[in-house]
């Protein structure tokens, strides 16, 4: 799935052709004009927000630690098929890309505050991927359920263009559905440290986000 690219070369190629965008196909048309989805509360008064930002692993370990989520889950969204599996997903023909469900305390940490840690994040500027991920399967997504968030987002947006020259390439779309992804996935990056990619992709990118962010860290972090 992760693969590091070792060879320079190949990886300036690979990135330059993930940075062309591509036109929406009809049915991402439709998903981008479709009426937003808004998830019910928990009964303990939790809510759910949606982001999708190159590999899950790697985000779902930048939310967990946020003070106030209390709790990530990796699945697939912003596409048009249903029950997406892993290898189906990674052609790139469902249309989802890996996303996390934020599970957060509204009390401690409010959506706007999770829209900073999801731009201040990630290389906001790639198109169709994140750092060695390329493909469609792992672009930038970020999902609104109301107006309230879509407007949160797009003053956001409105303001990184400002810095980035009207280079952000995530997508803003309504939020329809979260397909959990399987088990495996989930905490990946705490139970598998070993791991070759964790290593050199995710650990680097989540102690970038500790640097930018120390106040947004639960103790411990």
């Amino acid at each position: 799935m992760k693969k590091i690219i070792s060879v320079f070369l190949l990886t300036i190629i690979v990135v330059a052709c993930g940075n062309k965008p591509k036109e929406k196909s009809e049915a991402q048309q439709k998903l981008a004009n479709a009426t937003p989805v808004e998830v019910s509360e928990t009964q303990d008064g939790l809510k759910k927000a949606y982001f999708a930002s190159g590999c899950f692993w790697c985000v779902e370990a930048i939310y967990e630690s946020v003070k106030g989520v209390k709790e990530v889950i990796s699945g697939y969204a912003g596409g048009h098929t249903k029950n997406p599996t892993y290898e189906e997903n990674n052609t790139g023909k469902t249309g989802h890309a890996e996303a996390v469900e934020v599970i957060y305390d509204p009390e401690i940490v409010s959506f706007q505050t999770l829209v900073d840690v999801y731009f201040g994040s990630q290389n906001v500027t790639q198109q169709n991927g994140q750092g060695p991920d390329i493909g469609s399967q792992y672009r930038s997504i970020i999902f609104f359920q109301n107006e309230v968030q879509k407007k949160i987002i797009e003053e956001k947006i409105t303001a990184l263009s400002e810095k980035y020259n009207d280079e952000v390439a995530a997508e803003v779309m309504p939020f329809q559905k979260f397909w959990k992804a399987e088990g495996y996935h989930q905490d990946y990056k705490n139970k598998h440290p070993e791991n070759s990619y964790i290593q050199n992709v995710s650990n680097p990118r989540f102690q970038k986000f500790k640097n930018k962010f120390p106040e947004l860290l639960k103790e411990g972090y």
